[in-house]
């Protein structure tokens, strides 16, 4: 307890490589965990589970299957099975008012509770959809007169594109199609209960569809989703048997989910190997941390080992007095930092659960740092010991000295050149690969330059340092000691700043290349759509004749699209709602606000327009001959493809009438949007969204392995932090003496606070100045390449470094600040007698 500093240093670099050993197995679990997530809101829910549909079914054979299915369920550990049934198009129902209609029957178990009735009551019959009912005049009591068919019980809400999520395994037969003239659906009439639909389809000889599907819970751990996937396969196989022996073999048997679990296997598996390096050189530094304290201990119990030695103890047992007094510190550090990493999981790890082998593999691979860590130290002063007491060795070997000449920059160059060639080139063909393959050497490219320009750093700075007893500026004192202090400390300078440059530049590659993968989906995607949702309308809209519904006119505008061959295509938009609907974030607003105001301008018998893309100047198109009067690279909708924004003020009727297709651009949700054209009556059909127009998945895994990129830079960044307290700590004899001993000679307290201000401060200012500059400089010329998506517009992009540069910055500052307190303060605390008299 004479050393408290020594003992947090040891506590802290244990904590700091368990921290990082358990983190990197939770971080690759909760990858996951996450694509799990991610896919089960995008799949049906039904598709968790087994799926079984038989079409053209004949009734008869419906309860042989479904009791079949059943049987096997329950043997497998699955629940009750949700049976779906749907008949073929019956036309020409008749009920009572002498006109037919064309009707499909219906029944999912449960199916009414998720149904909206307006009227009737619980009786079991037939429910008939409110467009048919209100159009002609049915309602509960209603009977179909040319038809052997229970009565009209009640009266629900048609179900809309995109219906519930409940109903999307059978929502091509559930959803009346109303815009497809050559696909009939007719209105869709669900039955109670089962035996209403068996009496209506007696007479059926094939109903359209059987579906068997299960209500399960969707998987949030690989495991789980690997048991329902073998338990699916196994359920799956037992009923293709049974049903192959009584002649049903045409059922069609799949597990959808399966595939979601493969990609959840390799999202793990691309994580784990794209940071299985970093892992490594993360728990290296915390080792060689460890070796740094053994060391702070050797020195600082210098007298009590040559005691110990002149009484015959070995260096072994010199070893076991180091782990006797810091082994506690050191255990305390390691299960610590094990639980710290679990506590603040959600902080840097994927949004998702981890599998339940994480938490004791990730417990293991701790312990095991653990003892490597104790016995790193126990070996550090052996061998110290050993050679100073055993073989009589007082001074360092001098040809260690030459590990200084080997050019180790120029290892990393390479391994940084071949991490470049190695680079994703995924982003470069029409397409997204749903798990982007990341090769761990590339991974490596960012870090292996930051770590090449922090060698180069450090060995121009121990050149310097070494020459630079030529300096003599006794003229301001303060600055002589300090360069004399950082002179005759250059080795642990020297670790400093390489410790330091990488923590930083680190931090700024992860973070930087993480928060550029967020914001290049967010543009991409809000591109791609063109706004929060997009709806097709139908034209009447777009010319104008129908007005947008009152839920909707303030945040949504309406775009044109027409093609004008091989100029592109025209978007014909509204200038006074197009920038408060449209997505135009990644455009220059003030610039974008000239544009528009330029559009409603006509000049001559020239139509004006925005370029886009690489579009001509001028195009002849059956709107006009346009003009550009600005260019965007990149518009929505457009994307970066050539093509034209114009007004349609500047457009008279006639030409508005020729553009064939418009869409509703709103800042509102598809639902929202929906719901309101849907209430006006407005005809609407191919909804899309941000959230479901791309693929989100490759994003993902490109932000989940740098943000373990950046957590490496966070914990480095501590660990370099500490390795500047301990550089203090470890002259601090020497400092207190000489301190004092100016203090008596009339050294200034305030000259004192900028002699080691100054020493402290240009390690750190040089460490936080290289390490932005690169870092910042790599993520730059990285975050494209990076990018899973590099054919869709607009490109990645580094965000923002301001925030960032101002964060390290005061973290760096901060740090000076306290150790040159405590540098200070055992200074101003020293008594000299005392310090003379040992």
């Amino acid at each position: 307890m004479s050393s408290p500093l020594t003992l947090v240093a040891a506590a802290v670099t244990a904590l700091l490589s368990c921290f990082l050993g358990m983190g990197a197995v939770l971080h690759v679990s909760a990858s996951a965990g996450s694509t799990l997530d991610y896919q089960a809101g995008t799949v049906c829910p039904d598709s968790y589970g087994p799926v079984i549909t038989k079409p053209r079914v004949e009734p008869g054979e419906v309860r042989t299957v479904t009791e079949a299915v059943a049987r096997h369920a329950a043997a497998h550990g699955f629940g009750t099975p949700t049976v779906s049934l749907f008949s073929g198009l019956v036309r020409g129902v008749e009920f009572g008012g002498g006109e037919g209609y064309d009707v499909r029957l219906a029944y999912r178990d449960g199916g009414t509770e998720h149904l909206s009735q307006v009227r009737g009551g619980d009786d079991a019959g037939l429910w008939l959809g409110r467009d048919l009912a209100d159009f002609a005049g049915l309602g509960p009591g209603s009977r179909a007169t040319n038809a052997d068919w229970p009565p009209v019980t009640g009266v629900y809400t048609d179900l809309y594109n995109p219906a519930p999520r409940w109903w999307c395994s059978v929502q091509d037969l559930a959803v009346q199609n109303r815009l497809v003239d050559h696909i009939a659906t007719g209105s869709v009439v669900f039955a109670t209960d089962r035996a209403a639909f068996d009496e209506a389809t007696r007479r059926h000889s094939a109903l359209e569809r059987l579906t068997i599907t299960f209500p399960t819970a969707a998987p949030s751990t690989l495991a789980e989703a690997q048991d329902t996937r073998r338990r699916a396969e196994a359920l799956l196989a037992d009923v293709r048997e049974e049903l192959t022996a009584q002649g049903l073999g045409d059922a069609l048997l799949s597990v959808p989910f399966a595939r979601s679990t493969e990609l959840a296997e390799r999202a793990q598996a691309t994580v784990a190997w794209s940071i299985l390096p970093l892992a490594a050189l993360s728990v290296g530094v915390g080792l060689v941390g460890s070796a740094t304290v053994a060391l702070q201990w050797y020195h600082r119990r210098h007298a009590q080992v040559r005691l110990h030695s002149a009484r015959g103890h070995g260096p072994l047992a010199v070893g076991l007095l180091a782990s006797a007094e810091l082994g506690l510190a050191v255990v305390t550090g390691g299960v610590a930092g094990a639980v710290l990493a679990r506590v603040v999981l959600p902080l840097y790890a994927p949004p998702g659960r981890f599998g339940p082998g994480a938490e004791l593999a990730g417990a293991a691979v701790a312990a095991g740092t653990l003892l490597v860590s104790l016995a790193l130290l126990v070996t550090v002063v052996a061998v110290r010991a050993h050679r100073e007491f055993g073989l009589g060795l007082t001074a360092p070997r001098r040809r260690k000295g030459r590990l200084v000449l080997v050019p180790w920059e120029l290892l990393t160059a390479g391994v940084a050149v071949l991490g470049w060639s190695r680079l994703p080139r995924y982003g470069d063909v029409a397409a997204t690969g749903p798990v982007p393959e990341i090769d761990p050497l590339a991974l490596l490219y960012p870090v292996a330059v930051v770590l090449t320009v922090g060698l180069v750093t450090a060995r121009l700075a121990w050149w310097a340092l070494r020459a630079s007893h030529r300096m003599r500026w006794w003229s301001r004192p303060a600055l002589q000691w300090a360069v004399r202090r950082l002179a005759h400390g250059r080795a642990p300078v020297t670790g400093v700043l390489v410790v330091a440059v990488l923590a930083v530049g680190t931090l700024a590659v992860g973070s930087s290349i993480a928060a550029g993968q967020q914001q290049a989906l967010a543009e991409k995607s809000g591109v791609f759509v063109g706004a929060e949702s997009r709806t097709d309308v139908e034209n009447a809209v777009g010319r104008g004749e129908a007005p947008l519904p009152e839920p909707v006119r303030s945040t949504s505008t309406v775009v044109g699209t027409l093609g004008v061959g091989e100029a592109g295509k025209v978007l014909v938009i509204d200038p006074a709602t197009f920038t408060t609907a449209a997505y135009v974030d990644h455009l220059p607003r003030e610039e974008l606000d000239r544009l528009l105001g330029l559009l409603t301008t006509p000049s001559g018998d020239t139509v004006p327009a925005i370029r886009v893309g690489d579009a001509s100047a001028t195009a002849d198109t059956s709107l006009g001959k346009l003009r550009a009067v600005g260019a965007v690279e990149v518009a929505p909708m457009l994307g970066a493809q050539s093509g034209y924004l114009v007004s349609r003020t500047v457009l008279d009727a006639q030409r508005i009438g020729q553009v064939p297709q418009w869409a509703v651009l709103s800042t509102l949700s598809v639902e929202q949007v929906g719901t309101a054209l849907r209430e006006a009556g407005v005809v609407h059909m191919n909804p899309a969204d941000r959230d479901t127009a791309l693929d989100a998945l490759p994003f993902y895994v490109v932000e989940w392995t740098f943000s373990f990129v950046a957590l490496l830079g966070v914990v480095l960044g501590v660990a370099a932090a500490l390795s500047l307290l301990i550089a203090v700590e470890v002259r601090r004899r020497q400092n207190m003496l000489s301190g004092a001993l100016a203090m008596r000679m009339g050294l200034r307290p305030r000259s004192l606070w900028a002699s080691h201000a100054t020493e402290l401060g240009t390690v750190a200012l040089v460490a936080v100045t290289v390490g932005l500059v690169c870092g910042i400089t790599v993520a730059a010329v990285s975050v494209r390449r990076f990018d899973p998506a590099r054919w869709l517009p607009p490109s990645s992009e580094l965000p923002a470094p301001a925030p960032f540069v101002v964060t390290v910055v005061a973290f760096g500052a901060a740090v000076v600040a306290v150790a040159c307190w405590i540098a200070v303060r055992s200074v101003r605390t020293a008594r000299v007698a005392e310090l003379l008299r040992d």
